[in-house]
């Protein structure tokens, strides 16, 4: 075994050797459902598809755990602020349940787009209220944790006494205590640095069970630590998530296996980097971000066009899981024009000459695309490969260079064992109609902007209206008419 993977905790790669070979065990934090997947949130899930692929091919029995987190718990390290998922409920006048139902049903079908392999086991958090508060237990009795009206803290000071709170993320506790802002609220603590294991909840919380300390909820960093324990045992291969997690959700998810079990959950720990616009972290909280759906319809300021889901997936791997990645159209752009050249070879393939001899090397790709992703699957070296082939490929096809039928099956074979199988790309020529698509919309807005200037309202609101019975929403703005998909 070569294969090789970057170790966050350690800060280096290691040669992976699983802790019950064949099986694997593999823990990947999920979304927070309360609103629709990003491309923050494709990285995550196409890096650790990659991975799950991979393992897979290399013979392993993969247990891949992906968890949705539809609690409406406190998502920062200080267990303060919104209400995440009660806070669309309210505003939506739903069930807390209805709005996690909702964003989930829209999540699977953006990773189905991006062809992304289901996991193995996806619990949720509010599913596993009975493991999370045996979990809290275990620490309480181990002496790691504390109550304070009706709510359990972790004791980061106590902890870290005889553990390393920070050995993963590099953080010193002295500098938490320096830079750890004391919020309204937090008084009950003993240090403004301690995390919540359970919360007791306000009146006005929506999510809240009963346990034997309150009426509340389980803190963010439970329910990971309580399902991976559950589902892949108190010690299992690999946790994944992005770079974002690594302080505190993992840190605290280190520290609290510690407490519980007496050891480290975790052998390699692996994060994804970040998506960035302009430099900065695409997300949510700075509102720089983009859904999957508006890449794949277009409608968004940002976008000039429409981006397919395997434009998106093209793109994502072009850059190693562990660089950033910076949008812009021009590189989406560039990768629809790349990852369209490889599909363009793979039709070339059916119809080469063949030849007596050949008189170029394709068989040492194969090995070159093992080296690439035993590198810490290194996706942006195997489509290097995968260009070059092509330009062989071109040759054979131009008539400069041959290739026996030998040779021509293997490449056949190696394309589909890697773009296809491993990469999961496929072809969407014939499916993908998103430029079509904008010429048309484009054509018949112009056409209702028309109708509005001469006044004709009637022929405008039947455009609207027809429209929508094809599910497309128009909306009039300042800046001219949008449209997107409902």
């Amino acid at each position: 075994m070569s294969l090789t993977i970057y170790n966050t905790l350690h800060r280096k790669k290691e040669i992976f050797e699983p802790i019950k070979p064949p099986h694997v065990g593999m823990y990947v934090c999920g979304p927070t459902v309360y609103g629709d997947a990003h491309l923050g949130h494709a990285r995550p899930a196409i890096t650790f598809d990659i991975v799950f692929r991979y393992l897979m091919h290399l013979g392993y029995k993969v247990r891949y755990v992906r968890n949705i987190t539809d609690v409406g718990h406190l998502v920062n390290d200080a267990d303060a602020g919104e209400d995440k998922i009660g806070k669309k409920a309210r505003l939506e006048e739903l069930e807390p349940m209805e709005v996690v139902k909702y964003y989930t049903d829209r999540y699977h079908k953006n990773m189905d787009q991006l062809n992304i392999l289901h996991p193995s086991i996806e619990p949720t958090a509010s599913g596993h209220m009975i493991e999370q508060i045996e979990m809290v237990r275990k620490i309480i009795e181990n002496g790691f944790a504390y109550e304070a009206k009706g709510s359990i803290y972790f004791d980061v000071e106590k902890y870290n006494k005889d553990h390393n709170y920070g050995k993963l993320s590099g953080r010193k506790i002295e500098e938490l205590r320096e830079n750890t802002r004391e919020l309204a609220g937090q008084e009950e603590k003993k240090n403004s640095f301690d995390f919540a294991l359970w919360k007791k909840a306000d009146p006005t919380h929506l999510m809240h069970w009963p346990s034997p300390w309150s009426e509340g909820f389980p803190g963010w960093h439970m329910e990971c630590s309580a399902m991976g324990a559950k589902y892949l045992g108190e010690t299992f291969d690999i946790h994944g998530g992005g770079m974002d997690l690594l302080f505190p959700h993992h840190e605290s998810e280190i520290a609290q296996a510690n407490a519980a079990n007496g050891h480290d959950a975790v052998k390699y720990w692996m994060h994804n980097n970040m998506i960035t616009v302009e430099g900065q972290k695409m997300g949510k909280s700075l509102n720089n971000f983009i859904t999957l759906d508006e890449f794949f319809s277009g409608n968004q300021e940002k976008l000039t066009r429409a981006y397919s889901p395997m434009t998106i997936r093209f793109f994502i791997l072009q850059a190693h899981y562990r660089s950033t990645v910076d949008f812009s159209n021009e590189a989406l752009q560039a990768a629809e024009k790349g990852m369209k050249k490889l599909f363009e070879t793979v039709k070339l393939i059916n119809n080469l000459q063949v030849s007596k001899t050949s008189s170029v090397e394709v068989q040492p790709f194969e090995a070159l695309c093992v080296k690439a992703m035993d590198d810490d699957f290194n996706t942006p070296i195997v489509l290097a490969h995968l260009f070059d082939l092509s330009r062989i490929i071109n040759q054979v096809n131009d008539g400069s260079a041959t290739l026996t039928a030998k040779d021509i099956e293997f490449v056949k074979s190696l394309y589909n064992t890697w773009l296809i199988g491993l990469l999961g790309l496929h072809d969407e020529k014939g499916e993908d109609d998103s430029q079509l698509v904008e010429y048309l919309m484009g054509t018949i807005l112009e056409l209702r902007a028309s109708a509005k200037v001469n006044k004709d309202y009637a022929t405008a609101d039947k455009i609207r209206d027809e429209l929508a019975k094809l599910n497309i929403q128009i909306k009039d703005t300042k800046d001219g008419a949008k449209w997107g998909f409902k």
